[in-house]
């Protein structure tokens, strides 16, 4: 257990499903015992009232039920529940629970049980208001200095102050300037009322100066001048905060006797009686609840502070003093009789402490012994022969490619893969060295689309003996029975692919042995996909043909790359060294626009809906300035229908943003699927042409430059300049055409082209080129022909020129590097031309 974790005293849940505030936690002698054990009552929103005498238990099982005095259900929500003497005719405590539409005043009563039951609790109803506007809140007091019984104001949700004098109702004053209730509290020092307005100023009121302010009777005679007769509603002392308050607390212990506490959303404040500032601390995290309470030392204060990050700050004016770990967020905390009692706002009700649990661990003794040095100097000697083995041979990680596990949760296939890590290095774990310790992961499919791959890597960083650090990395293959399961094969589909190989038909059940789901049938297999898609795989039975089928063209190339993986294992068992496999088809590049054309239509949208947020925006602000203008205007000029145009507005742009946050989803999905449809297409191209590993590899980063989009830069423009890179160096038609379009080369401002049809005319002609014995390579410059003028530098008529030979010795290696450094057209070679010159006249 941590040491400054708040400890666990007493807790309880209270009910499933019931949301809880601020007012909705009280503590004291409920049932006026007079055994001086305060009860805790919880009022919930669900009308739950409830009432809890808490005490230690034994063992930290169950709450003890003893510890529920009382639960009873209201008809009305809950608000707020305050402890007082709220009966005329008697000087016990009564709970006053406030209602939406109704102030009810309730007595509390327990009967001393005679069986093992215990005692019994009863609610009996005292006198109840009904309130004629909604309420929001209420504070009770002494008002007007009568001592002996307490009297409650009520604040209704459209600034009505409202007085009852225990059982009869004694007046109604509107607040000045009211648009949104604030906290409001009684400071019985200065019989007056604090609250905090939407000015976002703390304002004062005096209940003599409510009492007889007869123009805040009535909500539309605030603005009536003084000339009308009667008093004008206006607070004693303003103090501006400069943001909403969270609390406001006038504690009435006699070390802080005049210190006003107010939690605001950033900074506590701490004000005199007159509203003189005494204190302010800025707060560096969000603030929940607090509660002031006595301190030992005079002159200071503590609070308790709650925020939300689970702690529990305590301070001693503005010093932190201690700090606790909760298990949830309070939205209202209370002390009893020395414990902390917490509140959150799913019914999580804790009474905790805050100390140390003494440690029981005692150091065991060192058992004091001479070293054998003799021995240390052999153990050091093998130590040092494996690390010199180690770096020599380095370290190694290996991924266990066989299914440790499989199981279903939900419908879902879960697979449990094993790494099993190599320990050849002292760095890399903490096992011995030359051991080995394995990892256990499980995997699901988690989205409503397909992965573009199924492809893992590991990734282990560790340093070496000398310090020196270093990274290995391996790659897996998650099933594919993670994401499918056995179907029906479909007989009619809409795509089609057909792969041919040179050896004999093999039956796809022997193909697909180690699969986790079985296929019975040995010439034809169904693909289920989890998200929807079905892909048939069909093998012919007198030819070496195999048939890859689906309604969704981007689907299908999980099963292309499956049944091409384990052909090249299933004939490698076998021992067969001349395996081939082919695509003699015609590329399905009509199919693989029409994923670009999706991909890029929601990409245009995502643009049009960012300039209509950006248009709108700008309108909600300028209608927003001169709403502000006009409320700040001691004389207000009509709002000439702002308002509902301010709404209109709000309503726009909210669905907007909807519609815009709907849009990115699908165009995550729509990139996904356009990765498995370009990498279908680099497999097939690749089996069409015979490319080699590394041309392939070039191909695939070529129509897959990027692994997501983004919004500075898109697939489109990315794709389209790669293309349009190798099109004009290692594909293009004559070394005269390269050198040509190496010269004009420039770099240019990627962005969302108009269309695609540019992207898609230079994907065509990549195919085509390639198809023609386009050869794929990066190092295309150094292998460019030397054009004709510059082999002829010397006099016309000679049979072979001085330059000539030496492009035929070890001079042609330095025209390379010249060459390759200008990249002149061929039209353009004086600085070459300049170049050789020197070169002959050296040699």
């Amino acid at each position: 257990m941590s040491l400054f974790k708040a400890r666990d005293w007493w807790s309880a849940v209270l009910g499933e499903g019931e949301e809880f505030d601020q007012g909705c936690l009280c503590v004291g002698d409920v049932d006026n015992s007079g055994s001086g054990h305060d009860k805790v009552v919880v009022g919930s929103y669900m009308g739950m009232l409830r009432i809890f005498s808490p005490h230690a238990s034994k063992s930290s099982e169950e709450v003890p039920a003893d510890a529920q005095l009382l639960e009873v259900q209201l008809q009305n929500a809950i608000i707020q529940v305050e402890l007082g003497k709220f009966v005329s005719c008697s000087d016990l405590l009564h709970l006053a629970v406030l209602h939406p539409r109704k102030l009810s005043v309730f007595s509390i009563s327990g009967t001393a049980g005679n069986v093992e039951h215990g005692d019994q609790y009863q609610l009996k109803l005292v006198y109840e208001h009904n309130l004629q506007r909604t309420a929001c809140s209420m504070t009770h007091g002494t008002f007007g200095g009568v001592s002996g019984h307490h009297s409650l104001c009520v604040q209704s949700m459209d600034g009505m102050l409202m007085f009852f004098e225990q059982e009869s109702y004694s007046f109604g004053r509107f607040l000045p300037g009211f648009l949104l209730p604030g906290p409001l509290v009684y400071n019985p020092r200065t019989d007056s009322f604090l609250t905090v307005s939407s000015a976002r100023q703390l304002e004062s009121y005096k209940y003599e100066t409510l009492a007889v302010a007869t123009e805040a009777e009535t909500r539309q005679d605030q603005d009536l001048s003084v000339n009308s007769g009667g008093k004008r509603l206006t607070p004693d002392w303003v103090f501006v905060l400069g943001e909403q308050a969270l609390e406001v607390c006038v504690p009435s212990f006699s070390h802080s006797s005049s210190f006003i506490f107010i939690l605001g959303e950033r900074n506590l404040y701490c004000l005199r009686d007159n509203g003189q500032i005494h204190f302010m601390k800025k707060l560096e995290f969000n603030p929940s609840c607090f509660l002031p309470y006595a301190s030992v030392r005079d002159g200071t204060t503590n609070l308790l502070l709650c925020n939300h990050t689970n702690m529990l700050l305590v301070y001693q004016d503005v010093t932190l003093k201690w700090a606790a770990q909760l298990p949830f967020v309070p939205v209202a905390t209370r002390l009893l009789k020395g414990v902390v009692t917490s509140l959150s706002s799913d019914g999580h009700l804790l009474c905790s402490y805050m100390g140390t649990d003494p440690s029981f661990f005692s150091t065991p003794k060192v058992d004091a012994r001479e070293a054998d040095y003799e021995q240390v100097e052999a153990e050091m000697k093998r130590l040092q022969k494996l690390i010199r083995e180690a770096t020599r041979t380095q370290g190694g990680i290996a991924a266990a490619d066989s299914l440790t596990g499989y199981q279903t949760r939900l419908g879902m296939p879960i697979v449990t893969h094993e790494l099993i890590s190599q320990v050849l290095l002292p760095h890399l774990s903490s096992c011995d060295i030359g051991s080995s310790t394995s990892v256990k992961f499980s995997a699901f499919l988690n989205g409503r689309y397909l992965p573009a791959d199924l492809k893992g890597e590991i990734t282990v960083s560790y340093n070496s003996p000398t310090g020196v650090p270093k990274i290995l990395q391996s790659t897996f293959t998650l099933p594919l029975a993670l994401v499918c399961v056995p179907s029906s094969p479909a007989k009619t589909t809409k795509f089609k692919i057909t792969l041919d190989t040179n050896q004999a038909p093999v039956q796809l059940s022997s193909i697909f042995s180690g699969n986790a789901h079985q296929y019975t049938d040995g010439n034809s297999l169904a693909f289920q996909f989890l998200p929807g898609p079905k892909v048939t795989l069909l093998a012919s039975k007198t030819s070496q043909r195999y048939r890859i089928q689906s309604d969704s063209f981007e689907d299908m190339w999980l099963v292309a790359k499956e049944l091409v993986r384990r052909f090249d294992q299933y004939f490698s068992k076998l021992g067969v060294k001349d395996f081939k496999k082919s695509f003699s088809g015609p590329l399905p590049l009509q199919e693989y626009f029409l994923s670009v054309d999706h991909h890029f239509q929601l990409r245009v949208s995502a643009k049009q809906y960012q300039d209509l947020l950006s248009e709108q925006a700008v309108q909600f602000r300028a209608i927003q300035r001169r709403l502000l203008t006009r409320f700040k205007d001691k004389t207000p000029a009509p709002l000439q229908n702002l308002d509902t145009l301010l709404d209109t507005t709000y309503n726009q742009v909210m669905a907007l943003a909807d519609a815009a946050e709907e849009n990115h989803t699908q165009l995550e999905e729509a990139f996904v699927r356009l990765r498995g449809s370009t990498q279908l297409l680099v497999l097939l191209l690749s089996l069409s042409q015979g490319l080699t590993p590394e041309q392939t590899a070039i191909l695939e980063a070529t129509l897959l430059p990027l692994l997501q989009d983004t919004p500075q830069l898109g697939w489109e423009e990315s794709c389209d300049a790669a293309v349009s890179h190798l099109l004009r160096t290692c594909l293009s038609r004559s070394p005269k055409d390269q050198a040509t379009s190496l010269a004009h080369t420039g770099a240019q401002i990627l962005g969302l082209p108009r269309d695609t049809d540019r992207l898609k005319r230079h994907i065509s002609l990549l195919c085509d080129r390639i198809a023609k014995g386009g050869r794929l390579t990066l190092a295309s410059e150094a292998n460019v022909q030397v054009p004709a003028q510059v082999q002829h530098l010397a006099a016309p008529g000679t049979k072979e020129s001085v330059c000539s030979q030496m492009l035929k010795s070890e001079c042609f290696d330095i025209f390379n590097v010249f060459y390759n450094l200008f990249h002149l057209n061929a039209s353009g070679y004086i600085e070459v031309r300049l170049c050789m010159v020197i070169i002959c006249v050296h040699y």
